[in-house]
């Protein structure tokens, strides 16, 4: 993968090469596929694709979540440091501590048997010399901190009595407990009302302002990315088929992929068009296409498309697309221009 143009940041996070495959009754699959990405200090990168494009399954092999019958292979370089060779107990001290994940489903994340308060007191104690009195009153000001009300009262109330935005304010409370300087967001909003979504949304980049986290946020939605992040990268079959700047992506987009998706989300102004549609599904990961992934689906492709796999290269300034016609992709101009 060509590097992005030089920037005047050292990376916080860098990632190369990152493959996770699984073996399943169908034979090895590959979830993710020679992914690369960096995120600079105090900078939102969004990580967008259909389900089953491997956002979520990236995340966890950044964390190293991912098990046996699972492999992850590549590199992950987090302040210098690999954390795909790390050793297990070294690893355990950077989880929670230097990187938090917000995981997608909070009712299925948080422990149902164990107090909200005692869940949030865990990571202080593995990662923090508090005393028991100092960590019940960090966990109040963690919840006060993201917006749970009567704090002391709710520390002994179980994941059931919360509702789902308090619950996902629970689970921020818990990743923001050790002040990381990276968070991992997987999905925080979908379940999630759009007074709610946008309140947690707020949330994050209010809390990524006052501790100067850098944040990877994963989701389906373009509005979350077009108001919360700096940079995006698109995800498709567990590839990134292209990265750059927000703005720059959404004014004209250099794959096929990614003009869809623009394409797709219903515009203000725009009752009486039709959507951009994109046909087809996504492919089996067992049954990858050979070329590019999505050339069954695409308007663009030509027989290169279907035999020749595009590199994910620079195309014009810090932009990336894995594509071989993206001037034509470019030349058609953006859906939401």
């Amino acid at each position: 993968m060509s590097a992005l143009p030089s920037q005047a940041l050292t990376p916080a996070l860098s990632v190369r090469d990152l493959t996770t495959t699984f073996v399943t009754s169908a034979g090895r699959v590959t979830a993710v596929d020679n992914v690369g990405f960096d995120v600079f200090p105090g900078e939102v990168l969004g990580l967008v694709g259909e389900s089953g494009s491997g956002k979520s399954v990236t995340l966890r092999s950044i964390m190293r979540l991912i098990h046996a019958p699972g492999v992850v292979g590549g590199s992950v370089l987090w302040q210098g440091r690999d954390l795909v060779t790390m050793p297990e107990r070294e690893l355990r001290r950077i989880r929670g501590a230097e990187i938090a994940m917000i995981f997608q489903e909070p009712m299925t994340a948080l422990n149902p048997v164990l107090p909200v308060g005692l869940q949030i007191e865990e990571n202080l104690k593995a990662h923090t010399p508090l005393d028991r009195a100092g960590r019940t009153k960090r966990a109040l000001e963690l919840m006060d901190l993201v917006g749970i009300p009567e704090a002391r009262r709710r520390l002994s109330d179980y994941p059931h009595q919360f509702s789902g935005g308090m619950r996902q304010r629970a689970m921020i409370a818990i990743s923001l407990a050790s002040n990381p300087k990276l968070l991992l967001a997987d999905e925080p909003t979908t379940a999630l009302d759009v007074t709610i979504q946008d309140q947690i949304l707020k949330l994050i980049l209010e809390l990524k302002r006052e501790l100067g986290m850098s944040v990877v946020f994963v989701t389906h939605d373009l509005g979350v990315v077009a108001a919360t992040c700096d940079r995006m990268a698109v995800m498709y079959a567990g590839r990134i088929v292209e990265t750059g700047e927000v703005a720059s992506v959404f004014a004209k987009p250099r794959h096929a992929y990614t003009r869809g998706l623009l394409g797709s989300v219903p515009r203000s102004g725009a009752e009486r068009t039709m959507l951009l549609s994109i046909d087809g599904t996504p492919p089996s990961l067992a049954a990858i296409p050979p070329g590019c992934p999505f050339n069954p689906r695409c308007s663009f492709a030509t027989e290169v498309c279907r035999t020749v796999v595009p590199p994910l290269d620079e195309v014009s300034p810090a932009r990336l697309a894995a594509c071989h016609h993206h001037d034509r992709v470019a030349a058609a101009g953006s859906p939401v221009a």
